[in-house]
Parts: C-alpha cells; sequence; structure tokens
C-alpha cells in the first residue's frame, strides 16, 4: 500500500447481534471462520475436527473421537463418540471454561486452567497436553477397557478398548497408572501426555503402526505457521518441543502439492495412514513443509481469444446489454444481490475491450461509479460497509441488528463472496479509469483487507486471511454461528471469485504483493475445489455410494459432506452446478480444467433441465459448461435462453462460449473492430 497515504476505515458500529469475544479468548483481533469457531461460541462445548480426531470439551475436561463413518448416497458425515475424555482431580468446578490461549495458522493452544493445556495441532496422530502443576489425572471411556499394558519405565501404556480401538499413552516421565471397567486414573503427575489411536487398529497390521507411534513419540509441535516467502508456494512450518523427527498428517491435497524436492527433506509414510471424511491422512516426517501448487495465470480476458466470426454476435448482445444499464433501477440494497449486479457490469467492459467494441465502455465506467462510490463512501441508501471492533471486521448496515440480513455478513458470514464482487467492480474501474482508482484505493484496499489481510498480530485492524483455512487450503464461509458440524462451504467458484478479485486489484494498482498472494490463493481454492467439491466418477476420497450418485458436494463441512443446498434440495443438480460455476469469469477455464470431469457433471445435471420450473439462470451455467467440450450444441442452447442469473448476462455467455477454443486449433486472434459496435 502507499505510504503516503493513511488506511482508510469505514464508520465504527457496535453490532447488537455478535456473540461476546471475552469468555474463550486472551488476545485480538480474532478469527471468525477458524476450523476451530466452535470452541469460542455460546458454551464453547460442539466439537470440531483437528484432523484426525474430532475433540470436544466440556468444562473442565476434553474428549477425543476417532470417528466412525456414517455414508450413504445423500451425504457422509463422522460420529462423535467421546472414546477417551482427559480430566484433572483439581478441576472439577462447574464453572470452569477453557481458554484459547494462542492460535496460530496450524494450531490452538485450549487451557482448562490451572492445569491442563492442550497443543491441538491439526494433522498431528498424537493430541498432545502439558499438566503444568502436579495434578491426578483421570481418562474415561465409554467402551470398556480391556487392558493397560505398561512398559517397563511406566512411560508407555497401551490401552485396548471393547470397540476395537487400541491407544497408546506416552508420557514425559514415569506415571502410575490404574484402571477400573472405563476409568483410568493416575498418582499425582506433572509433564507431558501424548495419546494417539492405532490406525486401521482392526486391520490386524497394528504392531507395523505402532512402532512408527513409539519413534517419533518424543517430538511434539506445539505451533505451526504458514509461511508465504516465494510465489506460488506455501511453507509449513512447525515449532516443536522434546527430541527427534516430528511425525504429522498430511491430507489428500497435501500430498499432491508437497515438493519432495525442496530443500527442507520430507519423507512420506506412505502405509501409515488414518481414515477421515476428507480421505485418507497419510504420515509424513518433518517439521518443515513446502507445498507447492500449479500457478494460475491472472487474466483479464480469456486466455484463447474470441475468433473474429464470432464478434458481432457478441457485440450486438453487449451493446443491447449495456444500454439496459440503469443504476436508478436497482431495486436491491442486498451487498449480496447488489455486489452481483457490480460484477456483471464489470465483465461488459472486459468483454467490450477483448471484441473491440470500445464504444460501450464509458456508460459501463458510468453505471460501476454509480453503484460503487456510494458503497464505500457511506452514502448508499439502505446498506452500506461499516466497521466492527469487537470481533475486528466489516458489518453490513442491516447486519449490524439483523442476523438474517445480507446472508448474515453481520454474523462474518459470506465475507469473501460478497466483497469478492465489489473487488472485481473496483479492480475493472480502476483499469480503465485510473484516475478514479487513484481517488478510491484506500476505500479499495479497506474493503479488501477485511478478508485479505496476511499480517498477524493485535495492531492488526482485521485477522488474518479471514476466510482461507491454511491447513485445508480452502475458505469457509460459515462465520460467527454455532454448528454441530463445524465451518462449511456451499460455492467454491465464488470464494476463486474473491482471491482472483483481489488478484485483478493488484494488477489494476501495480501492487505486486496483492497479485502474488492473491494468485496463489486462487490456485489453492481451485486445487481444493476440485479435490473435495468435485466428485469424479470412480474417485475413491468419499465412500462409493456417495460418489456414484454425486458429481459435486453441495456443502461441504468440517465434519460433513451434503448433496443438498442451503436453498435447494439435492435433486435440483442444475443449482448445485451453477453455485459451482458463477461468477462465469475468465478463471472458470481453470476451475474446470479436467474436461472429463466437465462432462461427466454436465452429462449428470442436463436430466434435470426437463423438472418443471427450472430457472433460466441455472441453465445458463449448464450450457456453459457444455460448451467447454460441445461448443456448437452449446451456442444454440445458450442462444434459446429466455432470462439469465442476476451476475449473467447474454454477452457473457456468449463471450465465454466463443473463447473455449477448439482442441485441435491454434490460439484465435482477439478481435478488433474498433468503434463499429453502435
Amino acid at each position: 500500500m502507499n505510504h503516503h497515504q493513511h488506511p482508510f476505515t469505514f464508520p465504527p458500529t457496535t453490532s447488537t447481534i455478535l456473540p461476546p469475544t471475552t469468555t474463550f479468548f486472551s488476545s485480538t483481533p480474532l478469527p471468525t471462520n477458524s476450523s476451530f469457531q466452535n470452541f469460542v461460541l455460546k458454551s464453547g462445548d460442539q466439537p470440531e475436527y483437528i484432523h484426525p480426531y474430532l475433540i470436544k470439551s466440556s468444562h473442565s475436561s476434553l474428549s477425543f473421537s476417532h470417528a466412525s463413518f456414517l455414508s450413504n448416497s445423500a451425504l457422509c458425515y463422522q460420529i462423535f463418540t467421546p472414546d477417551l475424555t482427559l480430566s484433572a482431580s483439581n478441576q472439577n468446578n462447574p464453572n470452569l471454561t477453557h481458554v484459547v490461549s494462542s492460535f496460530d495458522d496450524l494450531s490452538l493452544t485450549l487451557d482448562i486452567q490451572p492445569t491442563l493445556r492442550f497443543f491441538l495441532v491439526k494433522g498431528s496422530p498424537y493430541i498432545t497436553s502439558q499438566i503444568l502443576q502436579p495434578a491426578k489425572l483421570s481418562i474415561k471411556t465409554i467402551h470398556a477397557i480391556l487392558e493397560l499394558v505398561p512398559n517397563s519405565s511406566k512411560t508407555r501404556f497401551r490401552i485396548a478398548l471393547n470397540n476395537g480401538q487400541t491407544w497408546v499413552l506416552y508420557t514425559s516421565t514415569s506415571i502410575n497408572l490404574t484402571h477400573d471397567l472405563s476409568t483410568i486414573t493416575s498418582d499425582d503427575y506433572c509433564g507431558i501426555i501424548r495419546i494417539a489411536v492405532l490406525p486401521n487398529s482392526n486391520s490386524g497390521s497394528g504392531s507395523q503402526f505402532e512402532s512408527v507411534l513409539d519413534r517419533f513419540s518424543t517430538c511434539y509441535p506445539v505451533s505451526g505457521q504458514a509461511v508465504f516467502s516465494q510465489p506460488f508456494c506455501v511453507v509449513y512450518k512447525w515449532e516443536t518441543k522434546g527430541w527427534g523427527d516430528l511425525l504429522m498428517l498430511a491430507n489428500p491435497l497435501h500430498i499432491r502439492l508437497l515438493d519432495n524436492c525442496s530443500v527442507s527433506s520430507v519423507s512420506v509414510l506412505d502405509d501409515f495412514k488414518y481414515k477421515s471424511i476428507d480421505g485418507d491422512l497419510v504420515g509424513v516426517v518433518g517439521d518443515s513443509w513446502v507445498l507447492k501448487p500449479d500457478p494460475v495465470s491472472i487474466t483479464w480476458h480469456s486466455v484463447k481469444g474470441v475468433k473474429t466470426e464470432s464478434c458481432l454476435e457478441i457485440i450486438e448482445a453487449l451493446v443491447k446489454d449495456v444500454n439496459e444499464l440503469d443504476s436508478s433501477a436497482i431495486q436491491t440494497t442486498s451487498s449480496y444481490f447488489f455486489g452481483k449486479l457490480v460484477g456483471r457490469a464489470a465483465r461488459f467492459a472486459l468483454i467490450a475491450e477483448e471484441v473491440g467494441c470500445l464504444d460501450v465502455i464509458p456508460k459501463v465506467r458510468k453505471y460501476l461509479k454509480e453503484t460503487i462510490e456510494p458503497w464505500l463512501d457511506g452514502t448508499f441508501a439502505g446498506n452500506g460497509f461499516l466497521y466492527e471492533k469487537t470481533w475486528g471486521g466489516l458489518v453490513t448496515k442491516q447486519g449490524v441488528t439483523d442476523s438474517g440480513a445480507d446472508f448474515g455478513f453481520g454474523m462474518y458470514n459470506d465475507h469473501h463472496f460478497h466483497i469478492g464482487y465489489f473487488l472485481y467492480g473496483i479492480a475493472v474501474l480502476a483499469k480503465i479509469d485510473p484516475v478514479w482508482g487513484r481517488k478510491y484505493r484506500s476505500k479499495a484496499y479497506a474493503l479488501m483487507a477485511d478478508f485479505m489481510t496476511l499480517g498477524k498480530g493485535s495492531n492488526s485492524m482485521y485477522t488474518r486471511l479471514r476466510c482461507f483455512d491454511l491447513w485445508k487450503l480452502h475458505s469457509w464461509a460459515s462465520g460467527l454461528t454455532e454448528f454441530a458440524d463445524g465451518r462449511n462451504q456451499e460455492s467454491t467458484s465464488e470464494a476463486v471469485n474473491a482471491y482472483y478479485s483481489a488478484a485483478l486489484m493488484g494488477l489494476a494498482y501495480g501492487d505486486t504483493h496483492l497479485v502474488a498472494t492473491g494468485s496463489l490463493l486462487t490456485s489453492l481454492e481451485i486445487h481444493a475445489a476440485k479435490t473435495w467439491w468435485h466428485v469424479k466418477e470412480g474417485d475413491s476420497i468419499y465412500n462409493a455410494d456417495f460418489t456414484s450418485e454425486n458429481r459435486v458436494v453441495g456443502v461441504l463441512w468440517n465434519n460433513k459432506r451434503d448433496s443438498g443446498l442451503w436453498f435447494a434440495p439435492a435433486e435440483w443438480r442444475e443449482c448445485r452446478l451453477g453455485i459451482q460455476v458463477l461468477p462465469l469469469l475468465p478463471i472458470t477455464e481453470a476451475l474446470f480444467s479436467d474436461i472429463e470431469f466437465t462432462k461427466q457433471l454436465v452429462e449428470w445435471a442436463l436430466p434435470a433441465l426437463g423438472r418443471e420450473g427450472v430457472g433460466e439462470g441455472w441453465k445458463g451455467f449448464v450450457y456453459a459448461l457444455e460448451g467447454v467440450y460441445e461448443k456448437d450444441v452449446a451456442v444454440e442452447k445458450i442462444r434459446g435462453l429466455s432470462g439469465y442469473d442476476d451476475g449473467n448476462s447474454l454477452s457473457n455467455l456468449l463471450w465465454w462460449v466463443f473463447s473455449r477454443g477448439d482442441e485441435n486449433e491454434g490460439t484465435s486472434a482477439h478481435c478488433w473492430f474498433g468503434h463499429y459496435c453502435h
């Protein structure tokens, strides 16, 4: 950011609907979409999935579950069962609560004062607790304890349960443990305790897994950072204590991106696997990982261009669409639907550049100014952005008193979706009108910083990367609402749009750092969408019954996969496809670069279009993807549409389908008609 400009702040407000922050936290600004959010909402007693364990806190104890799965053709989820519950004798105060004493990109530290500290590090096969002062410990289970076998020094115990699980407990100094049917108790103890379940204990190969857990039991992680030090690269660095090498677990996307040639050498233990809803979690040894996603190119226009003979049809639609732009006719005050209209109009300017119809750009510029400025200036009637300092972020005027307004924006829901559309419009306007761009730069950056802040620390006004989960490598959308299954996200494509639009804004302002960060997050979000939302025939991440029936996940939760949407039932497949496509942009090509999958998805969705009452707007997205491999068929269908999604248009659909190029051709030329587009 330009150092000569003071950072702009949206007007301050106090929300009447947000939960208090003081109960569970000891530092600010606070995360509002984190994968441990349940620990700090309401009573803090809903479980969270800290891979590979579901973990639940209740007053003076912490329960761990190595979850069992339930899966059918409609959904898959993990069931929380308190397999083991750890507490300390001097903590039986019913008013006791846990405190998040610290948190970072890959971990959180949960304290149950005054005795227990838990280092909950995502992807650790061990649950690690520091007993801060001498206390008698209790480990309860809802199963029956079949055996408790110590080693000679009483620093390692094998716990066999009647549900088939075997857990191994390690201590930093010797400890005396006794047990009855369901409870293990200790003498006074002070030090480190680590507990791990044997992966796939029922598979009979437990001894080899046990020796792996033994080998790495002496090195424990206490925190973890994701570092962005070079382009298209994320480096995980864990701070460890103890001695020896660090054993962690990688999800399927980590494994795909892991750079084994990097300086920080890691070794992958291919056979050491924990089952999870996200696919197998595989053992990786090393306290620093380098993850290298595929670079995506952030472009204003289509990669292949539009062939000259197709330009006239696009121009005809474009002139009509632009002539119908009228900012005074906008009926909505919703930040989401308004943002979509801004993004829709901004597309017209870029399509005009691409097909050489520059005459329409002044009208688009006028419309973008009239729609964007009031939101940045605070003069928009009926809504606007405000800064709320309790959790540290933007809310809308409507969302200050109404948790349902603006799809829960005031509860920190969907921030990247709404703001992403505005950023797209701002980026385009700053590109076509640099003078305007300079004037509104500080306000544009204040909007973007809400979910794109990289810095951490109490002096920052915004939490670090509000929506983005640096362990799962995608965003969560669901803010500060307590859910038994943790955070969730429906529309991956709108998440992609958010980071892509931030990168475009970086291009417009010549901000290479913003371009680099936006591009990296765009690439990661695309990788994650392809890994967990796009369900290819024969994929093995989900169970066969779910995979055979679904080509996309509807809503993806931390602990569940649902085929239904927030706004539509599972059988409305055109909506399920569309919400993973919109808005249709040059970057959509990277999101649907897998032609085989795209064809599977379209063929899965097409039959749903025969249902009565299917919206024309949703049909448009199905036809757009059909155009990836059946251009001529798709063009005819697009020409026959009688309506479009509120963020889409005939111009945009024609631009998309005519810029697909043919697989066996070279690059098409951009067509330049000069000013003959009246």
